[in-house]
């Protein structure tokens, strides 16, 4: 049953004083002997992910930390009725996944990731009944609510935090696919190199997927190789074989500063590294893109029976939906690069500048 169809009955019964209304502050409560129908009635929530999994230390990770949290909080359990998730191993999983989860009955179905736009778009005509979500993609049905971020805004603060940490004036950058997802990071992240100083080169390569952890520490291997001290990643589980070359060479010769940058979640714990029994952390930052909040924040709505189908929502700083993660202890000059990323905050909040979200964008800007 839909929650806008449970929260009208559910008001009806509590305003007439009935026995049903004793019931329904039970189930409320996660009690009472209801049984099958509270656990038919609670509000669920499922979601699919993509080829990253959902244990990929970044962005379907957090997407499924923010259902945890929303069924946390609300008394739910994992499983059917509850909260849950699919993973997917490949591309022909998405519809399969998502078409299982609607029949399930769940009331709210995430797609995460663009590579869902199709499945979505899909499915949702075929189970009408019921309201889907999708991440980083725009489906126009009236049973799908999108959800889209500014990227380009938490980039940008990374690309200063690179900006004020490098030697070399050497930096890199890989991204997943070439897509507009990962054009408005690489945008926004050399526009904040840009800004600190543009005379600072940024080596930007591709890696063409998000699930090739191997293929993003060989990418890694030749940036550091060329003199390239800082490297920022927006590939997904890609990007873990980043920070394993990054491990590496820094236990190879501790002297070396070399830094990488991670993206969606706080990926400081990916940058451990031992030395001589004394930890050390080669990761500067994370540029954090909160799917967990989006995906809490829909939910709720959707529970509260104001779930906006059809309709397209975009979280940027000003939201509380991208931003930065604390700066790392060990890096030498912690403060000022903690104090310009405040300052560049501040005028990207107040709109004194506005981030490029494209190449074409990025052309034409200029910080001052």
């Amino acid at each position: 049953m839909k929650k806008r169809k449970f929260g009208l009955a559910l008001s009806l019964v509590l305003a007439a004083g009935t026995l049903l209304g004793a019931c329904g502050k039970s189930e409320e409560n996660g009690g009472g002997a209801a049984g099958g129908d509270e656990k038919e009635k609670a509000f669920s929530v499922a979601m699919v992910t993509d080829v990253g999994g959902v244990d990929d230390k970044s962005f379907n990770q957090s997407a499924w930390e923010g259902l945890q949290a929303f069924g946390e909080e609300n008394g739910l359990e994992k499983g059917k009725g509850g909260f849950d998730y699919l993973q997917s191993q490949s591309d022909a999983d998405y519809s399969t996944n998502l078409n299982t989860l609607a029949r399930q009955d769940f009331d709210l179905v995430f797609g995460i990731g663009f590579l869902m736009e199709g499945a979505i778009n899909e499915i949702a005509q075929q189970q009408k009944d019921s309201h889907f979500g999708i991440v980083d993609a725009v489906v126009d049905q009236p049973n799908v609510a999108s959800i889209m971020f500014k990227e380009q805004e938490a980039a940008f603060l990374a690309g200063v935090a690179a900006a004020n940490a490098t030697k070399a004036n050497k930096i890199g950058f890989i991204g997943g696919m070439e897509i507009p997802v990962i054009e408005r990071f690489e945008s926004g992240f050399l526009a904040g190199v840009q800004a600190v100083n543009p005379d600072i080169k940024v080596e930007v390569q591709y890696a063409g997927a998000f699930d090739k952890a191997e293929l993003g520490q060989t990418i890694a291997s030749k940036m550091y190789s060329s003199g390239v001290d800082v490297i920022f990643h927006a590939a997904g589980g890609t990007g873990n074989g980043l920070f394993k070359e990054a491990r590496d060479l820094k236990k190879k010769d501790p002297a070396r500063e070399i830094w990488a940058i991670g993206v969606d979640s706080d990926q400081t714990a990916e940058g451990v590294v031992e030395i001589d029994g004394k930890e050390h952390n080669v990761i500067i930052t994370s540029a954090l893109k909160r799917v967990d909040n989006a995906v809490k924040d829909l939910s709720t709505k959707a529970q509260e029976g104001n779930f906006p189908g059809g309709e397209t929502t975009t979280y940027g700083l000003a939201e509380e939906g991208v931003g930065l993660a604390p700066i790392n202890e060990e890096v030498t000059n912690k403060a000022d690069i903690e104090a310009a990323v405040q300052e560049w905050q501040e005028k990207i909040k107040n709109g004194e500048i506005t981030v490029p979200s494209t190449k074409d964008e990025l052309a034409s800007f200029s910080a001052e």
